[in-house]
């Protein structure tokens, strides 16, 4: 499951050291106009999540798996072969619906396979190897620029996206069996979609993974631009962008290693609390928007993305916990709402990041507040219920 979640990771990632030499061969004049290249991907993720997770309620969870890869494969030749830029995005778009099935039937797989928090602490573990991926991706992007283009960079995601799905062909076994799964109707999306929404915890903890999932892929969508033009780094930004993702990695292992003793909703719960803080305090210290010097702006984006790490497998978790009679339709609007909350989030405030960090980080600050309200609404709201049921 990590693996697959992996090739997601490394299609985004990848491909940030040569967003400049893309947008370059394609003729862009705003350098802020290539995030799309990454903000966009998304938004194919989120759309795709809602094909092929009631797919994988009634045909299984391996099919659609294969479906999505050679989605996948199509929408990156459209990128290759391109020399438009619309065209690029519209790939680009493609790419993150093929990818939406490894992304949205990882979850399903898990969620038919464990519960409560032993399924949070798997998820952590996938989530981790999800993270860690950034590690090695822009510095892995990066050496392939020095010798050769950024094809090169998309068909090295092709072979590893294939040696990744040949084995999930020969080990993985199918986790959805024949008497669970639901007959494929024209309202089976519908009829999920409405057992869905019957569940207010997943509802409301899909709204907070979009806020946190949000704010932080602005990062995802700006850290080229911050540290190799606001700071005058590029040679160092793969290394920077890999110590970052180290810090988010840490975090997950350790809430793999602690999940299971103290519950996921009281570390997803403390967690929000220091993810609102440390934005907070950043932006309270910088108001000004100078940025500070880097090793200061390092240490803030460490503490915050510690926070971060969790966040993303927790959030989820506490979604999908209700939902495993739906574990395919359930993971698929989960990662929908979230998704596609956070593309316009991710484009609003990408866009003021131009001179200075600080509005990703008063992007940061506001959807940590609203995450925490988000848990202080639920911790209210399911006390009253229990002290009404007593």
């Amino acid at each position: 499951m990590a693996s697959l979640m992996s090739i997601v990771a490394l299609s985004i990632d990848a491909v940030l050291p040569g967003l400049p030499a893309i947008g370059n061969d394609l003729g862009v004049t705003n350098s802020n106009d290539n995030q799309w290249l990454i903000t966009m991907i998304f938004l194919g993720i989120g759309v795709g999540q809602l094909i092929f997770g009631p797919l994988s309620d009634s045909f299984g969870r391996k099919p659609v798996v294969y479906v999505g890869f050679v989605v996948f494969v199509i929408a990156s030749y459209i990128c290759l072969s391109t020399k438009s830029f619309e065209m690029m995005i519209f790939g680009r778009v493609l790419q993150g619906i093929g990818l939406s099935a490894q992304r949205t039937l990882s979850l399903a797989i898990i969620r038919d396979s464990y519960s409560g928090d032993y399924m949070a602490k798997i998820m952590s573990i996938v989530v981790m190897v999800f993270i860690l991926v950034p590690v090695i991706a822009p510095a892995m992007g990066q050496l392939i620029l020095n010798y050769s283009t950024w094809h090169t960079i998309f068909y090295v995601n092709l072979i590893y996206g294939l040696l990744v799905i040949i084995w999930f062909w020969k080990r993985q076994p199918e986790t959805l069996a024949e008497e669970h799964r639901i007959k494929f109707t024209s309202s089976i999306f519908i009829d999920g979609t409405k057992e869905f929404f019957k569940y207010k915890d997943a509802v409301a903890y899909t709204i907070a993974s979009g806020f946190i999932t949000g704010s932080f892929m602005v990062y995802l969508s700006t850290s080229q631009q911050i540290f190799e033009q606001q700071y005058n780094l590029a040679d160092l930004f793969p290394y920077i962008f890999a110590s970052l993702a180290i810090s988010i990695g840490l975090a997950t292992y350790l809430n793999s290693v602690w999940v299971v003793k103290f519950g996921m909703w009281k570390i997803a719960y403390i967690s929000t609390i220091a993810y609102a803080a440390i934005s907070l305090l950043y932006v309270v210290l910088f108001w000004s928007g100078i940025n500070p010097s880097i090793e200061v702006l390092i240490g803030f984006f460490v503490a915050q993305f510690f926070s971060v790490g969790f966040l993303f497998g927790n959030l989820r978790a506490l979604a999908m916990q209700p939902l495993g009679h739906i574990a395919g339709i359930g993971a698929a609007i989960n990662g929908f709402i979230s998704t596609v909350m956070a593309v316009p989030i991710a484009n609003y405030i990408g866009s003021h990041v131009e001179t200075s960090v600080l509005p990703l980080f008063i992007g940061f600050s506001l959807f940590g507040v609203l995450t925490l309200f988000t848990f202080l609404y639920l911790k209210k709201t399911n006390k009253t219920v229990t002290n009404s049921a007593l």
